[in-house]
């Protein structure tokens, strides 16, 4: 597998239009506001949830894991055995557990393990690579606990899906065993604002600009002190020999969606085992539509096949 029109776009179920509803009032007040604070920019942000439903039976607890802050997502009846280590998105200054705790827990529940969200640290008032540092210690503490190594994925979308990516990488680094199996929703890599599809999908993505990208870049990469081709801040750079098996995603119609593309096949001409999936006339992180649309399901679904081989 591998203010906008009120109209549902061609393609897509009715109730996949809410994400795209959602981020284009996100644009709009971006745009009307461009001075927002970021305590209120984060509170908006924090809305990330809406379009997604409420997973059922499904419980939360909140932890410190590595000394990092976050929510467990416990669907009953879940293999505790195996942890989904949960990055959130929101270019590294916004989103949280709280925004990503649905999402978390629909995927958990999908795949019959648990899942722990992180509340990492934010940019810009903690630049790379603070997050991947917590995303780390999150890991390594899971370990410690007596989590099997290759029994942790880690997961997450956008800017999360960068770390869900780098988190392994920097555990190779050290000589650290890595996780079993990595998934990125729409990851965010590509820090040097290069992207093709930054322009192409210019039109049709109801959220990311580049002028939006330029900014989040600024506050990870501490106004430049940070070489944007570093490999752990920018995976496109990174070496991926003996990486674990990668779970990729992205809408068609989004503006990173050759971040997907390009890290999959890098990962791919590595050796690694890679699954690619493009969803046609999807925004960006279409998962979190998770149980409001049929889209959203059935890729859970996918996932979850492709988790249990």
């Amino acid at each position: 597998m591998t203010t906008a029109p009120s109209a549902t776009p061609a393609g897509i179920s009715a109730e996949a239009d809410a994400l795209r509803a959602l981020y284009a009032d996100w644009s709009q007040l971006l745009t009307s506001m461009p001075d927002l604070p970021m305590r209120l920019l984060r509170s908006i942000f924090d809305e990330w949830h809406q379009p997604t439903r409420e997973p059922e039976d499904v419980s939360y607890r909140e932890d410190d894991v590595g000394g990092v802050p976050g929510l467990w997502a416990l669907p009953a009846g879940a293999d505790t055995s195996q942890v989904l280590l949960y990055t959130h998105g929101g270019g590294f200054a916004v989103g949280s557990a709280a925004s990503h705790r649905k999402l978390a827990g629909h995927v958990a529940k999908a795949l019959g393990v648990t899942a722990f969200v992180l509340d990492y640290r934010r940019a810009p008032e903690h630049p790379h690579p603070a997050q991947l540092e917590d995303g780390v210690a999150a890991f390594t503490a899971l370990v410690e606990r007596g989590i099997e190594p290759g029994n942790i994925t880690t997961i997450g979308d956008s800017a999360g899906g960068n770390l869900a990516i780098a988190i392994p990488l920097a555990l190779r680094d050290k000589g650290q065993p890595m996780p079993g199996r990595v998934i990125a929703f729409s990851p965010w890599l590509d820090m040097e604002n290069s992207g093709e599809t930054l322009v192409t999908n210019d039109a049709t993505d109801a959220l990311i600009t580049v002028p939006l990208l330029a900014g989040m870049i600024a506050g990870v990469l501490d106004n430049g002190r940070i070489d944007p081709t570093n490999p752990l801040a920018n995976p496109l750079y990174a070496d991926f020999t003996g990486f674990p098996r990668l779970y990729v995603n992205a809408g068609s119609v989004e503006s990173l969606l050759d971040n997907a593309t390009r890290v999959a096949e890098k990962a791919k001409a590595a050796g690694v085992d890679v699954t690619l999936s493009i969803a046609e006339g999807m925004q960006h992180v279409f998962p979190f539509l998770a149980g409001n649309a049929p889209e959203a399901d059935a890729e859970l679904s996918a996932i979850a096949k492709w988790y249990a081989n």
